[in-house]
């Protein structure tokens, strides 16, 4: 089959990493004239961020931008009836592509939005159980950081219980334990008591 040759499964896995280059966070920003996400704020180029320097309007395009990332490549390669395993290697490499940008010097988010999107991809469920897990931890909190970290932890969970496939277990592991490691000075800050959140209405 044409799929089961290394080839094409660089070829898109190649296109997933130059999609999931596209900084969502940079691109709002410029189009709308805030200051750089990398060099304002908490110098993440992320949602959270760009809602700090820019506001809601902001943080949602990023956001939506950065779902879809993830989502997209993801869902074209399940689309196009690749092996299980190239599917996985696809999404792996947009949420390298969002890491490490290829265009804007390999300095990329954290992470949470792009692998939502890849999970919403692989298994809607999972990806709506890990949105749930967000949204029910942040009503309590306040803390985007906080409830990301936990739906992070929950996500191979459900995994487990929702995927067959290992290698999209696997995955889900993979990209739970790098957005853990890139959330570790939020992490730090949290046991500290240090971290902020947002106020309610």
């Amino acid at each position: 089959m044409l799929f089961t040759s290394s080839w094409p499964v660089l070829f898109w896995c190649l296109t997933a990493y130059l999609v999931g280059s596209l900084a969502t966070a940079i691109l709002v920003s410029r189009a709308l004239g805030l200051p750089d996400p990398r060099q304002a704020g908490s110098h993440n180029p992320g949602a959270t961020n760009v809602l700090r320097l820019g506001g809601k309007k902001a943080a949602a395009l990023t956001l939506l931008g950065d779902l879809l990332k993830g989502l997209l490549p993801v869902l074209a390669a399940r689309l196009a009836a690749l092996p299980t395993w190239a599917v996985a290697l696809v999404a792996l490499a947009t949420f390298l592509g969002h890491l490490y940008p290829l265009y804007f010097g390999f300095r990329g988010g954290k992470g949470v939005a792009t692998t939502l999107g890849i999970l919403l991809a692989v298994s809607p469920p999972l990806g709506l159980a890990t949105l749930a897990t967000w949204l029910l931890v942040f009503a309590v909190s306040r803390v985007s950081s906080l409830s990301a970290l936990i739906a992070t932890v929950a996500a191979p969970i459900y995994a487990w219980f929702l995927l067959t496939p290992p290698s999209l277990r696997g995955l889900v592991v993979v990209l739970a334990l790098w957005v853990l490691w890139r959330h570790r000075s939020n992490i730090q800050r949290l046991l500290h008591g240090q971290e902020g959140g947002f106020r309610r209405p």
